[in-house]
Parts: C-alpha cells; structure tokens; sequence
C-alpha cells in the first residue's frame, strides 16, 4: 500500500463566521442534526480522550446520550479505564468524526459525574439486553474468553428473570462541561475552514476565532 499517495478533494462547502451561532452548543445541535438528516452512519460517536497519572493519554468510541447548554453526557462502567483515569485527572476532549459529510467537531473541557437519579432514569430507559450486559462486564479488566462473558451474562439474565433490573453500584455517567470548542469544515486544496469557541469563565460568555488550516 502506498500511504502517501492516497488523497482526496473537501467539497461538500466551507464555513463562514456569519454561518456560526453566538455559542457552540446551538451550533453543535445544528450539525447534528444535519448529520443525522444527511444519514452519516453513528452520527452521536465521539471519540473520548483521557489521560492516566504517568500523562499516557488513551482513546476510545462512546454513544453520546445528551446535549445541552450544560454541556455533552455519555454513560459508562465507573470500573472502566477511562472512568479510573478522569477519577485522577478530570480533563477530557470528544471528537466526533463525520467523514462522510467533511466535518469534525472536538471539545475540550471538564468532566463530572452525574447524580445517581440522572444515571437510573437513562439506565431504565435502555432495553433489557443493555442493562443486562452492563452487569455481565467488568468493563476494561481482562476475560480470559467470550464464552466466559456470555456465562456472565446468561446468569444475570437467570438472576433478574421476574422483575425489573437494578442499576449497577458501578455504572454511572458524566457530564463534559467545555471551556473550548472547535468546528472543522473540510475545504478545497487542504484549506479548511476552522473557527474555535472559547469560554470567558469570569463573565460567563462565549467568543469564537477563526484558525488556520
């Protein structure tokens, strides 16, 4: 494979100071939707980066679950790397990849944990399966084969057969609240179109600037 030779032209428009919204979380809300309309396959996967106490950061896709001017939630095993690593160091950045529409969106900011109430009321919304797996896997800790995780789940689905599932002890959410926001529009020849938000913490408002490519 030659690497280096694989290329393609950003078409799909550029991205105006005029076109953005006075704060990213309407502006956010915008192209989500218009990445769902567009049919961009998993429009609510964000890549979350976290970083351990040696400053190793690590990687990995979650669901996003929630948006507002609050800011962005997603739910998880409280036992998972990176629940352990935010526990440390609670700065955190999302990405949300959309390829196939030449758009990417990355925040920066803060993560806390969501109250026990906000973490029942979204676990018993999601099917029987979900809740289920969430107790069979001891999320990021070594399985010695799929098989094993299975059993696990086989017994929890035994153990809740009548009645409703528990909310697990360890699973739980978190809400990214940004200080630091950034829109990515691809543009011909390489010259994207980046604007960046930025919060003024002390007055509580909002300011963008546009970034080099």
């Amino acid at each position: 494979m030659k690497l280096d030779e694989m290329r393609r032209q950003y078409l799909h428009g550029g991205l105006l100071p005029e076109d953005l919204a006075d704060e990213p979380f309407s502006q956010f809300e915008k192209w989500l939707k218009q990445a769902i309309e567009l049919e961009v396959k998993d429009p609510t996967a964000m890549c979350v980066a976290t970083v351990d106490e040696t400053g190793q950061p690590s990687q990995r896709i979650v669901l996003l679950k929630d948006v507002s001017k609050d800011g962005f939630v997603f739910y998880t095993n409280l036992g998972s790397r990176k629940a352990q690593e935010l526990g440390q160091n609670n700065k955190i950045s999302l990405h949300f990849p959309w390829h196939n529409i030449d758009r990417q969106v990355i925040v920066y900011g803060t993560a806390e944990r969501l109250s026990n109430a906000q973490v029942m009321k979204y676990f018993l919304s999601r099917p029987k399966e979900s809740q289920l797996a969430a107790w069979a896997s001891e999320q990021s800790r070594p399985v010695s084969s799929r098989q094993v995780l299975m059993q696990k789940f086989a017994e929890m689905k035994h153990k809740f057969s009548k009645g409703d599932i528990t909310l697990p002890s360890f699973w739980g959410g978190y809400l990214i609240k940004p200080h630091q926001v950034e829109f990515w529009q691809g543009g011909e020849h390489r010259l994207h179109d980046r604007f960046m938000y930025k919060l003024d913490e002390t007055q509580n408002t909002w300011s963008f600037e546009q970034l080099a490519p």
